[in-house]
């Protein structure tokens, strides 16, 4: 007789589960061992975790592959394993929902900033050879019904086991579970498996009005208004507020602000910690606590309100896009030379400025505001986004693999970014000036969230927001009044620059800038107000 083969698809299951939670969790074993020697935890029972998540992964993998695509099935999660663990492994993020609606945003100039021979040493060992070898392997052949009960015997009796660990070390596991959330974030696959079952719940099987929700309705320009209003945001990238040296940073990273009338707040919270969150929620009347990406997409924002009201509003993008918000206003991409007139070869953040002059002289009427979404510091290519002469902090990181770049390397090149927005700020307020006499100008600096550069292992953003260190979610906000704002006190201002604001403020900010008067507009939130002299 012939011998029949000894693996079967329920085996492979149990091989698989053991082999990931052996060769893609190297991140979260670190943070692990990490703890159990600070917190001088019994190492038996943190050595159980190990194990303990293959039971998890068998219990869940057997429901998902016992169909006769389960080769396919398993195909997959190697390659979710070998990406998620890559970049965990060697920038230390947590993939989450908020990251993978970030991946799936990503364009393809910041797909190719990642790209390195480590991360194709991982899809090699991880998923090429795994999956050759599964697609190759003489497996049983089973009936469906013989093969779901398999799959339903092996998963069963693996949560069965995985509960009997837990009980037998309740308290230990009780502990674990409810205190290092941020450890249990790096498990690989799981962890990109709940985000995955996140975005299917709230982003595509969650029913949602087609239609778009209008808020602030009654939105007018005040009738004391009479001067035409010039108004130039810039929704910054990846900036972290404590490296401006209008901060308090060590490094002169802002020479060019310091001499001008600007007003830096110093404790802004960010709405969240990815461009896909923060962004659409800064422009958003919804607060952050509220407020939902799936849901601002059925929802007007503040550059709603602004048209409606009569504002002539542009959006110039020299990043990934607007996420949404500049849905129903006119874009521009500055990403490439057709319209960006600075690129060396990567279109740089002050090509925006060109041709705003044509812009405002074919709107001779109503108030005006122009977003500037900037490259900025987006990471992990710092070196890239400026001029070789803004390089002046020292030797540099040259290089995508920031692992391999001591923590002084990567911090000069991130400051030389700052160095090159202090620079487009400047021209922007500089390009403002020109027009004091015929409009009220001002200019609102934003960024989108901060970024790690290698503290406690952690590299980029996109962290959870509940672990996410201060320096991913603490921005900058720089504004600037020009001349004719006769009413507004920059004393005032910058005696209230250190208190503590958020994204929040940034709907109702606008709003002041422009005298919208509105039942949403709430003056309490308001930078500018913050400056307005009582009368």
């Amino acid at each position: 007789m012939t011998k029949a083969p000894f693996w079967t698809s329920a085996k492979l299951v149990i091989l698989f589960s053991f082999f990931v939670t052996a060769v893609g969790n190297v991140t979260m074993y670190e943070k692990l061992f990490a703890w159990q020697a600070e917190s001088g935890s019994d190492i038996f029972y943190v050595s159980t975790l190990i194990p303990f998540q293959a039971l998890l992964l068998i219990w869940i993998i057997s429901f998902l592959t016992f169909h006769n695509a389960y080769r396919y099935v398993l195909s997959l999660l190697l390659l979710i394993t070998a990406l998620s663990s890559y970049f965990s492994d060697a920038y230390g993020v947590v993939i989450d929902r908020g990251m993978l609606i970030n991946a799936m945003e990503t364009n393809t100039a910041e797909a190719r900033d990642l790209m390195s021979w480590q991360l194709l040493i991982y899809v090699v060992g991880i998923f090429i050879l795994p999956t050759i070898w599964l697609f190759r392997v003489e497996v049983r052949e089973q009936t469906l019904i013989k093969r779901i009960g398999s799959h339903f015997i092996t998963g069963i009796t693996s949560l069965v086991i995985a509960v009997l660990v837990v009980l037998s070390m309740s308290s230990f596991y009780a502990s674990f579970f409810r205190e290092q959330k941020a450890i249990r974030a790096y498990s690989s696959p799981m962890a990109t498996l709940y985000a995955g079952y996140q975005i299917l719940r709230k982003d595509v099987f969650t029913p949602a009005s087609k239609e778009l929700k209008a808020i602030g309705l009654d939105a007018k320009i005040s009738k004391e208004d009479v001067d035409r209003e010039l108004v130039i945001m810039v929704v910054g990238e990846t900036a972290r507020a404590d490296h401006f040296s209008l901060n308090g940073y060590a490094r002169n990273t802002n020479p060019l602000l310091e001499k001008q009338a600007v007003v830096s707040f110093t404790d802004v919270d960010s709405c969240g910690t990815s461009t896909a969150h923060s962004v659409p929620c800064m422009f958003s009347i919804k607060k952050r606590q509220e407020f939902s990406t799936s849901e601002a997409k059925h929802e007007e924002n503040v550059l709603d309100v602004l048209k409606r009201a009569g504002v002539n509003v542009i959006w110039r993008d020299n990043n990934s896009s607007s996420k949404g918000v500049a849905n129903r206003v006119e874009t521009q991409d500055f990403r490439s030379s057709e319209l960006n007139p600075i690129c060396d070869p990567e279109c740089r953040d002050v090509g925006m400025l060109s041709g705003l002059d044509k812009y405002i002289a074919n709107h001779p009427t109503g108030d005006i505001l122009i977003l500037l979404h900037q490259m900025g510091s987006h990471g992990p290519t710092y070196y890239q986004r400026y001029p070789k002469e803004f390089a002046i902090f020292g030797k540099g990181c040259e290089t995508n693999q920031l692992d391999q770049c001591s923590t002084d390397h990567i911090t000069s090149s991130y400051d030389s970014t700052i160095l090159y927005t202090d620079y487009f700020l400047n021209e922007t307020i500089e390009f403002l000036k020109q027009y004091d006499q015929t409009f009220e100008t001002s200019m609102l600096y934003v960024s989108d969230h901060g970024e790690s550069l290698g503290e406690n292992g952690l590299y980029l953003h996109a962290m959870p927001y509940a672990i996410a260190p201060r320096s991913q979610t603490n921005v900058p906000v720089i504004l600037w009044m020009g001349a004719q704002h006769a009413d507004y006190d920059l004393q005032r201002v910058l005696r209230a620059k250190d208190n503590n604001f958020s994204h929040d403020n940034v709907f109702h900010t606008l709003l002041g800038l422009f005298e919208i008067e509105s039942e949403v507009y709430d003056p309490r939130l308001d930078l500018v107000n913050l400056g307005i002299k009582k009368h």
